[in-house]
């Protein structure tokens, strides 16, 4: 796990600035550094040394020169890969996996990416054909952020690394606004600074006189297929334990984030390391340390924990947003926060669950009844008409019913939070931030390219290209990195992924609630009873209390009142909001989050127009 950053130009590049701009992602690799400079290209490296360690020093070179390679990642099959590539005639120095990937480009061009089971970005440069090339994993594990400005080809892991060259021009990205206050991320390809975009997962480049060409080499496609569903649960079990091995490839030690859910527990309980580490809160409701302590003492592992306190989870987030890179609105960032900080006390990797809700269906907003899909094989005109007549009526029980099951689920389903929809984003913000685009203009093309698929597929089709890397991933590759620690997601291996593929929806719930059913039979023999039937809760977090409380009220009534805030926003809007929460009328905290998460963001990032200190690393 590692960091780059760099660009291309024309004239001589800006060495001082490629220094500044590698510092900017020290965090990302604070054991090594590196720098390579020829007349148009300029990388940067920060290394967190895992695999080889007394090697693969990086930038690294070909041994004829000519390819230079920047990267992040790690690559499960190298191993399998240096012997084929051995076997080829290519000689190796280091045992690392970095100079296995430099030389599958050497032997198969851009269709090594095709041949990588891991996560990854990287660039690799070519003197010769004064080209850069560059990808991104399938999952979108690893960030790749670039952007065009004059004669020059910004590229690095974070976007915060391109703001000290001189001849970056940071900007707002306006039209992001609105959506993030929907999805509660970033949901454009263009990021939160204008003109800087971020690469889509699965997708690689060439860079050459000033053009750009990119291409997708991997594409994601559900291919249902007929299986018992004890077979089914014995292939998940096995294809899961040798996932886990896989990503336990290091030469140091690997450690377990632990809640108190079956997706981590599977890993746990597979991997078996020496320490695993859970937090949560003192609250009633949000605490699930007791449980990930129980599941370890009948392991025979050792579980380390943390509480947090309101106190600590306030005076964090302008370190998250700085971190973050991009506004960042989901709760659950926080405690992924300090859980990181806590595994980086001992550990430099971590193995966790996520990835196998979307792979394997395990939100409840997937759920559906069987009186619901039975309703839905009516004609969408009868479904219709009914839902109009329930709709002018007075509430009754199963109105909400009616009114759902007549909307098709492109209609209504953005992913797994939504915060404002079109009209009050509208409502609320500055007419200089409006968009006539929707929130359904975003998911569209994802729908199209499923378009006669049914409804779960549907939903874990746009999960797997919106949610899952512009969320769930991005949160945990920036919080884990702010803590200098590598975190390795078993689910996201493309050897899982063909298994999960072929899993019908029929098969994926059971009953009222219970979701990603096969997977809870497969760890029926790795687990527990209680661990297999448990919910999913991920990681709750209190602020629906605190904003309740004077001290976290009036925070928020200050940072809402900031002069500033009118250049986006209503500020009376929000403030109405916010008192519509602190007296009980109603829970209005995931919206004010939102907008508070912004702000925070903003000022950490344009200090110069809030009229506040800059924010530094560590303050």
């Amino acid at each position: 796990m590692c960091g780059f950053t760099g660009f291309v130009s024309r004239s001589a590049p800006d060495v001082n600035a490629l220094h500044a701009m590698g510092d900017a992602i020290r965090h990302r690799g604070p054991d090594e550094e590196g720098h390579y400079v020829d007349g148009h290209c300029a990388i940067a490296h920060r290394r967190l040394s895992i695999i080889d360690l007394a090697n693969g020093h990086q930038p690294m070179s070909s041994p004829d020169g000519r390819y230079v390679l920047a990267y992040n990642g790690e690559i499960y099959n190298y191993q399998q890969l240096r012997t084929e590539l051995s076997a080829a005639g290519h000689t190796f120095r280091t045992n690392s996996d970095t100079e296995v990937l430099l030389h599958g480009y050497m032997q198969w061009g851009a269709q090594v990416t095709g041949k990588l089971r891991g996560m990854f970005a990287f660039v690799i440069w070519d003197r010769q054909r004064q080209e850069l090339f560059g990808a991104r994993d399938p999952f979108g594990i690893k960030p790749f952020y670039y952007a065009i400005m004059g004669d020059l080809f910004f590229f690095g892991s974070e976007a915060k690394s391109f703001l000290p060259h001189p001849q970056f021009k940071k900007e707002l990205n306006g039209a992001a606004l609105k959506f993030y206050l929907t999805f509660q991320y970033s949901a454009l390809n263009e990021s939160f600074f204008k003109n800087v975009y971020r690469l889509l997962p699965g997708h690689q480049f060439f860079y050459r006189d000033g053009h750009v060409e990119f291409s997708s080499y991997n594409q994601f496609s559900f291919d249902p297929q007929p299986m018992p569903l004890y077979k089914r649960a014995e292939q998940i079990r096995e294809v899961v334990t040798e996932s886990v091995k896989a990503h336990e490839i290091s030469d140091v030690e690997v450690g377990a984030f632990l809640s108190g859910g079956i997706d981590s527990s599977v890993i746990t309980a597979l991997s078996r390391p020496d320490k695993t580490y859970s937090v949560g809160f003192a609250n009633k409701g949000f605490d699930e340390t007791s449980e990930a302590k129980a599941l370890c003492q009948e392991l025979g592992l050792r579980n380390l924990s943390k509480t947090i306190s309101p106190e600590e989870f306030f005076a964090a987030l302008p370190a998250i947003q700085y971190y973050a890179d991009e506004p960042n609105a989901n709760l659950s960032t926080v405690p992924l926060y300090f859980l990181s900080q806590l595994a980086a006390k001992d550990v430099k990797v971590v193995l966790s669950g996520e990835g196998s809700d979307e792979l394997f269906g395990g939100y409840i907003t997937y759920h559906t009844t069987r009186p619901y899909r039975a309703y839905r094989k009516l004609p969408k005109g009868l479904r219709k008409a009914v839902a109009a007549w329930a709709a002018k009526r007075r509430p009754f029980h199963g109105q909400g019913f009616l009114l759902k099951a007549a909307k098709e689920v492109e209609e209504y389903f953005v992913g797994q939070a939504f915060i404002f929809d079109n009209d009050e984003a509208q409502r609320v913000l500055k007419p200089e931030f409006r968009r006539g685009l929707t929130w359904r203009d975003i998911t569209a093309p994802y729908f199209a390219q499923v378009k006669d698929a049914d409804d779960l597929t549907k939903m874990q089709y746009l999960d797997l290209h919106m949610w899952q890397p512009l969320d769930i991933l991005r949160k945990a590759d920036r919080m884990t990195m702010a803590h200098s620690l590598e975190l390795r997601v078993p689910y996201l291996d493309r050897e899982v992924w063909a298994v999960a593929r072929a899993i019908p929806s029929s098969q994926k719930m059971r009953g009222k609630s219970t979701t990603k059913y096969p997977l809870r039979v497969a760890a029926e023999a790795m687990l527990p009873e209680d661990w297999v039937r448990r919910p999913k809760m991920g990681f709750p977090v209190p602020f629906v209390a605190w904003l309740q409380e004077e001290k976290y009220y009036n925070w928020a009534k200050e940072l809402l009142s900031q002069e500033y805030v009118s250049q986006f926003f209503d500020r009376d809007y929000l403030l109405d909001l916010l008192e519509q929460h602190y007296t009980g009328k109603k829970h209005t905290h995931r919206k004010l989050y939102t907008v508070l998460s912004f702000l925070i963001w903003y000022q950490v990032y344009f200090p110069e127009k809030c009229g506040v200190r800059p924010f530094r690393p560590g303050r």
